[in-house]
């Protein structure tokens, strides 16, 4: 089949890899134009762009694909597939539609639960026990169209959004081989959303990453975890030189109570409006992250401190 496909980080990178080595082909690449990105700021294209590059295909990024003349070029293309996985920009119907079989998104959820921006962050940050990945039929509406491939994994106690990330992607790209495959011999049967259970996956917004710590044990750890690695949860701690912002990157809860904010061992346990969280991963503003114990052998947070 003629396939474009469309999309934007890192995630999906590993379906389009899969999607390259089958016998499809892939016409077209699109992604989110290229950003700035590193410390000078220097624009440089998206993970997938860079991929599509890489393996000779060719590669558009427009500003909007509600733009006509990329429409025009989009049902120029004669596809019989479009394929989308974090592309980034709402498509309109006659993106969707141009192609003979229409278009499937990959999507980090288990739908109705978590339509949106942020599913794999949300899912953390809630306590789900379960998540995984829909393939569904793309319709106009936000995440609503028809399931056609479901697989689940299991959320583990340490589980962060980056280790989350990574498993669904491994995962994503699998499933977009068999549903291309599927779809190609007619295999497949798509299945309505349940109209019960619908949740929406809001984007990460600044303010959600500075850790409130009258906040329980469970609900600041879940957010550590859920913020980790990118933006990640943060608070103020003193130094040497007067506060320093400490990203926590990953935790567990514990029992042990005291005054919220205040710094119960010398082992980075600190008190919560109820129980403690445990920082077992953390970095320091311009620093590398670190595991706990090489954090503390260059930032001491002793106990009886404060932090905020």
């Amino acid at each position: 089949m003629r396939i474009a496909f469309l999309g934007t980080p890192d995630f999906a990178v590993a379906a389009l890899k899969a999607l390259i080595g089958t016998g499809h082909q892939v016409v077209m690449v699109y992604a989110q134009p290229p950003a700035p990105r590193g410390r000078g700021h220097d624009l440089r294209p998206s993970a997938v762009q860079a991929c599509a590059e890489a393996a000779g295909i060719p590669v558009r990024t427009p500003a909007s694909m509600r733009d006509p003349a990329e429409i025009e070029a989009f049902v120029a293309l004669g596809l019989d597939l479009a394929v989308v996985a974090a592309f980034g920009q709402i498509l309109p119907g006659a993106v969707l539609d141009a192609p003979r079989l229409g278009s499937i998104n990959l999507h980090a959820s288990l739908l109705p639960r978590w339509r949106g921006a942020a599913p794999i962050q949300r899912a953390i940050m809630a306590g789900d026990r379960i998540t995984g990945l829909n393939i569904m039929q793309m319709t106009e509406g936000l995440d609503e169209g028809p399931v056609l491939l479901s697989d689940s994994l299991r959320i583990d106690a340490l589980e962060t959004a980056g280790t989350l990330h990574d498993r669904l992607a491994v995962l994503g790209a699998r499933m977009v081989v068999e549903a291309v495959d599927g779809l190609a011999r007619g295999a497949l049967t798509p299945t309505a959303q349940p109209e019960e259970g619908v949740t929406y996956a809001k984007k990460i917004r600044p303010k959600e990453a500075r850790i409130d710590w009258s906040k329980s044990a469970e609900e600041i750890d879940r957010r550590i975890r859920g913020l980790s690695p990118f933006p990640g949860a943060w608070f103020m701690a003193p130094s040497d030189k007067g506060l320093t912002r400490v990203k926590a990157l990953l935790s567990c809860a514990e029992d042990a109570e005291g005054e919220p904010g205040t710094v119960l061992d010398d082992e980075l346990l600190i008190a919560c409006g109820t129980g403690s969280v445990r920082l077992l991963r953390a970095q320091r503003e311009g620093k590398a992250a670190q595991d706990a114990g090489t954090f503390l052998r260059g930032f001491r947070l002793s106990a009886g401190g404060k932090v905020g």
